[in-house]
């Protein structure tokens, strides 16, 4: 990477963390009003929070493309090298529920690779952004810790943690999952049953910035900016444990 690319790296995620830690505090506001509560406190998150972001990157980036879970999809997206691929609140129930695992998705898909990305975490004062990544320390805790959905874990997921002992730790938004094992609180974080791009573009830009493994769940690279946004699985583990978690995988897909 040149001087001027890794500067432009640099500056992207600057703006990503900004717009998250923005988006976040909103968030955190709009639910302290106490005016709202239940689908309307989230339907108002949504809404507020995405425009924020909306209108910050028209105003910052005007060249490049915006693909949100809560906006229209731009067709002409497909075609650009540079698309901005942001949840504007990852975990809408949690975040209704006065939960504090909800998130803030901020990512930047170059030529369909999660290259820059900001996860803010605000109910637990935390983000996380590819520019100052924590990177994994120390050996994998024996048994590991998968992180899975509180309301339905995928039967893969419980599949694995069999084969592999592991302790199953509910959690909401695929963010706040996604984190959790780069901040250390887990190993695995391993999906299956429908995500879009959104969910986790900017989760897997900042785990593989902290060294940690991200993939399909056979084990092929994550890629965006797709005609079609839908990428239903993942993984995002140690990088000790990926062959382990990817072989349990395919065995249990025989």
């Amino acid at each position: 990477m040149s001087e001027r690319d890794d500067d432009g790296a640099r500056a992207d995620a600057q703006l990503a963390r900004s717009l998250a830690l923005a988006a976040g505090a909103l968030l955190l506001e709009i639910r302290a009003r106490g005016t709202l509560s239940g689908k309307a406190l989230g339907d108002a998150g949504d809404r507020e929070a995405n425009t924020l972001i909306i209108d910050r990157l028209r105003a910052e980036r005007p060249d490049d493309f915006i693909l949100s879970e809560e906006s229209l999809d731009d067709g002409r997206r497909c075609a650009a090298r540079r698309v901005w691929i942001i949840d504007p609140l990852d975990g809408t129930r949690e975040y209704a529920a006065g939960l504090d695992d909800w998130a803030v998705h901020i990512g930047l898909s170059v030529d369909g690779v999660p290259h820059v990305g900001s996860v803010a975490v605000p109910a637990r004062d935390a983000v996380h952004t590819t520019d100052d990544p924590v990177h994994v320390r120390g050996a994998s805790r024996s048994p590991p810790r998968i992180v899975v959905s509180r309301s339905r874990a995928p039967d893969i997921a419980r599949l694995v943690g069999e084969t592999m002992h592991a302790t199953m730790i509910p959690m909401g938004s695929a963010g706040a999952k996604a984190m959790a094992v780069v901040d250390g609180r887990a190993e695995i974080y391993l999906h299956d049953g429908g995500q879009y791009e959104w969910d986790n573009c900017a989760p897997a830009a900042v785990a593989m910035a902290a060294g940690l493994h991200a993939s399909r769940i056979d084990g092929s690279p994550l890629v965006y900016n797709c005609a079609d946004p839908l990428l239903p699985d993942l993984l995002i583990c140690r990088p000790e444990l990926a062959g382990p978690v990817l072989a349990a995988i395919a065995a249990a897909r025989r």
